[in-house]
C-alpha cells in the first residue's frame, strides 16, 4: 500500500458525472465573449478543459467552463477563434482554458 491507501498500479477513481453542475455552467453566459467584451451570437455550452490534462482523458465535469458555440466548437458561429478548431491560436489569444474554470 502507498499514502494514498491504494495499491501502486491501482488506477485513481474517476469523478462521478455531475448533471447539476453542467446545467449550471450551461446557464452561464461564455466567459471569453463576458471577459473581452464581445456580444455573444450563439448557445453556451460546456467545454471540459483540455489543456494540461495530458492523454486523451476527458477532464472531470468539476473542470468545466461555459464557452459559446463560436469559441467552442465554432461549427455554426464562424467568427470567433474555437478552441477545438485552432486550440494553438485560442491559447494564445486567451490563455489557458484552465483559467476560465467557473
Amino acid at each position: 500500500m502507498t499514502l494514498t491507501g491504494r495499491a501502486p498500479f491501482q488506477k485513481t477513481p474517476k469523478e462521478r458525472k455531475d448533471p447539476a453542475r453542467l446545467a449550471e455552467v450551461a446557464g452561464r453566459p461564455c466567459c471569453i465573449c463576458e471577459a473581452y467584451g464581445m456580444t455573444q451570437s450563439s448557445p453556451t455550452q460546456v467545454h471540459h478543459a483540455i489543456m494540461g490534462r495530458g492523454g486523451n482523458r476527458r477532464t472531470p465535469d468539476s473542470q468545466t467552463l461555459p464557452l459559446c458555440e463560436g469559441h467552442h466548437q465554432g461549427n455554426f458561429d464562424g467568427s470567433k477563434i474555437a478552441i477545438h478548431r485552432e486550440p494553438k491560436l485560442w491559447r494564445e489569444e486567451y490563455g489557458p482554458d484552465t483559467d476560465y474554470v467557473v
